[in-house]
C-alpha cells in the first residue's frame, strides 16, 4: 500500500478541492485561453501553481497567462522578479502591466474601492489584448463565504462571487477555480513551497468589514464544524416556501 509524507497528503488535498471545484462548475472549457489576476499574496501564488499543473497535465486542453498590475501611485510594490520566477517555474508566461488613479476625482468612493476597480479594468484590457476569453481570480472558499455574510448583514442580499460569472457586457467571464480550496490549505501550501511574502505599504490599508466576517466565520466554526459547508449548500438550498413573500 502506498504510503505518502505529510506534504504529499496535504497536496493532494488541495489538487482534490480544486479539481473538484473546476469540475463541478464548469470553468474551464476546451481551448480556453486565461489570464490570471497576479497579485503577489499567497493566493494567486497558488492560483498560479494550481492552473499551470491543470494546464500541463488534464483535459480539456486550454492556455494560460498570469498578470501583475502595478498600481504606480501606491507605494506597495511586489518584487516583480519573484512573481516572474513563480510563473516561468509553473509554465505560465508572465505579463506586466501599470496602472494609476486619484483618489480625488471620486470622494464618494474609498481608495480602496478606487485601486481595486482600477485593477480590475486593467485586467480585461490585458485580457482583450492576449487573446483571453476567461480571467480566472483568487479567490477560496473562505473568501466566498465572508462575502455571503458581509452581503446578508450590510447589503441585505443573499449574494456573493460566484465561481463562475459570465460578463456579457465585455464578452468575458470570471472564474473563481480555489471556490472550494479552504484558506488554511493555502497557507500550508505556500508554507510547503515557501512563498515569499510580499511586503505591503499601503497608506489606505486599514481594518475592513471583511476582517471582521473572518472573525465571524470562526465563531461559526467553533460552534459546528461543519459550519462552512451548511453556508455553502444553503446557496444552493432557497426554500422559498419558508421565507416571507410581499403581498403585491
Amino acid at each position: 500500500m502506498t504510503q505518502f509524507t505529510e506534504e504529499e497528503k496535504a497536496i493532494r488535498r488541495i489538487e482534490r478541492r480544486f479539481n473538484k471545484g473546476v469540475v463541478q462548475y464548469g470553468l474551464i472549457e476546451e481551448g480556453d485561453r486565461i489570464l490570471i489576476g497576479l497579485s503577489g499574496g499567497k493566493d494567486s501564488l497558488a492560483l498560479v501553481e494550481l492552473l499551470g499543473k491543470r494546464a500541463r497535465i488534464y483535459k480539456p486542453r486550454f492556455s494560460v497567462i498570469a498578470v501583475h498590475v502595478v498600481m504606480t501611485n501606491i507605494p506597495y510594490q511586489s518584487d516583480t522578479e519573484y512573481l516572474k520566477a513563480h510563473c516561468e517555474a509553473n509554465g505560465v508566461a508572465f505579463v506586466q502591466d501599470e496602472t494609476s488613479f486619484d483618489p480625488s476625482t471620486d470622494t464618494r468612493k474609498s481608495p480602496c474601492f478606487l485601486c481595486s476597480w482600477n485593477r480590475r479594468k486593467a485586467l480585461f484590457t490585458v485580457a482583450k489584448e492576449h487573446g483571453c476569453n476567461k480571467i480566472a481570480l483568487g479567490h477560496h472558499m473562505d473568501d466566498i463565504l465572508e462575502t455571503l455574510l458581509m452581503n446578508i448583514t450590510y447589503q441585505g442580499a443573499f449574494s456573493t462571487m460566484p465561481p463562475r460569472l459570465v460578463m456579457n457586457k465585455f464578452d468575458m467571464t470570471i472564474i473563481r477555480p480555489m471556490c472550494l480550496v479552504h484558506e488554511s490549505d493555502l497557507i500550508e501550501l505556500a508554507a510547503l513551497h515557501h512563498y515569499r511574502k510580499q511586503v505591503k505599504n499601503c497608506p489606505y490599508e486599514s481594518q475592513s468589514s471583511r476582517s471582521d466576517m473572518k472573525g465571524i466565520l470562526r465563531q461559526l466554526e467553533a460552534m459546528n464544524p461543519e459550519a462552512r459547508y451548511s453556508l455553502w449548500g444553503s446557496m444552493a438550498n432557497i426554500q422559498e416556501d419558508l421565507l416571507p413573500n410581499k403581498i403585491d
